[in-house]
């Protein structure tokens, strides 16, 4: 099988997407439309195989409604882990979430260099270590991170956010995979441009 990528449309991804067709598809387009203003260029590749869609689905939805750890803590793990994995599609989207939930749009375009930045409290500083220690291979975190939320945040909310950094692994690690990237939803609001990562 060829390596190339498709171009066809603009469509950059690895997996060519799929018409979403019949009444399923139109609810799925619907509903894509209506949240992000487009269809997400996942669900046309994660078309072809309607059981993981669904099963992405099902599990997306369950993971909104966890509510022991603070979402602005959660949504800075997140673009701290999906900048280090390198997803575009996530980084977007997750910033584009972040304005619709009201939360500090500011310091959600600093979290791709969030090191050098001086816009985060110490508690932030240290979910996004910890998201970034999850996501580097081998992982990295210690002891002594652990500790730190554990005592800040307590046992329930550090779960959480253990398995919300490791949710945002998976889906930003299958997009890279796919060859996704960006889809504009942040510049669709007229959001200012996220900070670039500085290199190490």
């Amino acid at each position: 099988m060829s390596n190339s990528r498709e171009t066809l449309e603009g469509n950059m991804a690895r997996i060519p997407k799929a018409e979403l067709t019949g009444v399923y598809g139109w609810l799925v387009k619907r509903m894509s439309r209506k949240m992000l203003g487009d269809v997400a260029e996942p669900v046309e590749v994660v078309w072809h195989n309607r059981k993981v869609l669904n099963f992405s689905f099902a599990l997306n939805r369950r993971v909104q409604k966890w509510d022991a750890c603070d979402e602005t803590l959660k949504s800075f793990a997140h673009m701290a882990a999906v900048s280090l994995v390198g997803c575009g599609f996530c980084l977007d989207l997750g910033y584009f979430m972040a304005h619709n939930e009201g939360l500090d749009e500011a310091k959600a375009r600093e979290v791709p260099r969030w090191r050098e930045s001086t816009v985060f409290t110490p508690l932030e500083r240290d979910v996004m270590e910890y998201a970034e220690a999850m996501t580097q291979t081998p992982p990295t975190v210690t002891d002594e991170m652990s500790a730190r939320l554990l005592e800040q945040l307590g046992a329930s909310a550090l779960v959480e956010l253990t398995s919300f950094v490791a949710m945002a692994n998976m889906a930003s690690r299958t997009n890279t995979a796919f060859g996704i990237e960006s889809q504009g939803f942040s510049a669709a609001c007229d959001l200012k441009p996220l900070a670039v990562a500085s290199k190490a």
